[in-house]
């Protein structure tokens, strides 16, 4: 399965580009997408936070993503 993922903000610079494009063996999850994020982008982990979204709404853990679906890296946001 291929997807084609979105990063925004921080995220941005740490893939080196606005758009990635991951092949996977399999069906995954938004926790499993994670875990390859984290690996092949350890500085991932040193956010605070972040927020996957699948299909422009904020995706939990155990949501299945298919091939089709548009996929987001949303970074922690501060502001007032």
């Amino acid at each position: 399965m291929k997807l084609k993922i979105l990063a925004f903000g921080i995220t941005k610079d740490i893939f080196g580009a606005s758009e990635k494009k991951m092949e996977f063996q399999d069906d995954l999850n938004v926790s499993q997408l994670k875990e390859r994020l984290e690996k092949d982008f350890p500085q991932l982990i040193k956010l605070k936070s972040y927020f996957i979204a699948v299909n422009e709404e904020y995706a939990e853990d155990n949501q299945i993503i298919i091939d089709t679906d548009e996929i987001a890296i949303i970074p922690p946001v501060s502001g007032g």
